[in-house]
């Protein structure tokens, strides 16, 4: 099949909540650069294959701005969310400017601040089982473990308060909107998040306290440079959504991929070394993973063999690359001691994922106290009838009903 043979329309519905479309596996081997139809109705190209979504990623030169006239819209909404929004325009998407942002952000998320915060991620999951098994079986663990924890922590390392998280979460939601929300309501919304993340910038420079908000505030850069207020305001924004809603979503997906086939979750009571790599596997496994990274081409490249004229938007599907047999041995089977495993899941190059040292860790932690605390662990209803969320650029589960 050529490119121009056929116009799929994206995302690419699956079967099931778990599994990925069987298009993926077409396009890899056929049609690696393929048209689709996004749900503003304006066309993209898609890659699956690994080198190619690891070479677009990484090169520097392809922008994730798509505010440019001839730039694919995402959603039919006018303020296109979160990869088109004039907040997304706010941090610098290249050069100087983007690196300076990365190191003075970046310093919050290394891997050992990541671990000092273990024991408080611990403490954090263990009272939200407790109150799950007070509340009684069966229950959602989504909405149990896998919000209330990563939005703690986001807010803990905000200094926001966690009672406002139920606010945060529909702002999201808006921020990350395909296909659920009607443009006003959309405008509403980021209208008041955009307020309340001023208010909180505003107090913080008044009062500062322990925080990476107060921290951005205090440190300048080793070249004198620190954030202005709506750099540090959209910062506070773009890791409220990040920081909690992809990693809520994952935990959710890695039990549900966990439980579906239960010799994998004897297999981890069996053996707890091997929770580091069921949680990188369950990063690769994921066929649910939203959306895929868009990428606006400024000038004309070669990707898989076509030519891209410049103005073409790209979505990157690293769910579908992560599924690449040229890359992954038995890339179909799920492999909770697979090593090496060098997913793109948290992207690649210049834009990789900031706060991947507190997924990992946060993943890790969750998994490591459920074990502990639930091994009797089960999905409380057959895996078919889990159903995917949808209307949104994040993919996940809409619930996990578990017993134990």
């Amino acid at each position: 099949m050529s490119q121009n043979d056929q116009v799929l329309h994206y995302p690419i519905p699956a079967e099931a909540a778990l599994e990925p479309p069987a298009e993926w596996a077409r396009l890899r081997q056929g049609c690696p650069v393929a048209r689709v139809r996004l749900p503003s109705g304006d066309e993209a190209s898609l890659l699956t294959r690994y080198q190619d979504v690891k070479q677009v990623l990484a090169d520097p030169r392809f922008t994730r701005l798509l505010n440019a006239d001839d730039a694919a819209r995402l959603s039919a909404n006018e303020s296109g969310g979160l990869f088109s929004s004039d907040m997304a325009q706010v941090i610098p998407d290249g050069g100087e400017g983007h690196q300076r942002w990365r190191r003075l952000v970046g310093r919050w998320f290394t891997a050992k601040r990541m671990a000092a915060l273990r024991p408080v991620m611990e403490e954090m999951a263990e009272q939200l089982i407790d109150d799950m098994v007070k509340r009684g079986r069966p229950a959602d663990l989504k909405a149990s473990l896998g919000f209330p924890l990563p939005v703690y922590v986001i807010c803990d390392l905000l200094g926001v308060p966690a009672a406002d998280r139920d606010r945060f979460a529909y702002w999201s939601d808006t921020l990350l909107n395909l296909t659920r929300f009607g443009q006003a309501e959309v405008d509403a919304a980021q209208a008041e998040f955009f307020q309340y993340m001023s208010d909180h910038v505003a107090a913080k420079r008044a009062r500062p306290g322990e925080d990476l908000i107060s921290e951005l505030i205090k440190g300048a850069d080793a070249d004198g440079g620190g954030l202005s207020d709506l750099e540090l305001l959209v910062t506070g924004m773009a890791l409220l959504v990040a920081g909690h809603e992809t990693t809520a979503n994952m935990i959710g997906k890695m039990v549900g991929m966990l439980l579906a086939d239960r010799s994998r979750w004897e297999s981890l009571l069996a053996d707890r070394s091997l929770v580091r790599t069921a949680v990188e596997e369950s990063l690769r496994f994921d066929a649910n993973p939203g959306f895929g990274l868009p990428r606006y081409l400024r000038e004309e490249t070669e990707v898989g063999g076509t030519v891209l004229p410049r103005g073409t938007t790209v979505i990157c599907s690293m769910a579908a690359a992560n599924r690449d047999e040229s890359v992954f041995d038995a890339a179909g089977e799920m492999d909770l001691g697979r090593s090496p495993n060098p997913h793109l899941s948290f992207g690649s190059g210049a834009h990789s994922c900031l706060g991947q040292a507190l997924a990992r860790t946060e993943l890790q932690v969750v998994l490591e106290v459920l074990l502990r605390r639930l091994p009797s662990l089960e999905l409380a209803v057959p895996v078919q009838e889990l159903r995917k969320v949808d209307g949104l650029v994040v993919g996940g589960l809409s619930e996990v009903p578990v017993r134990w």
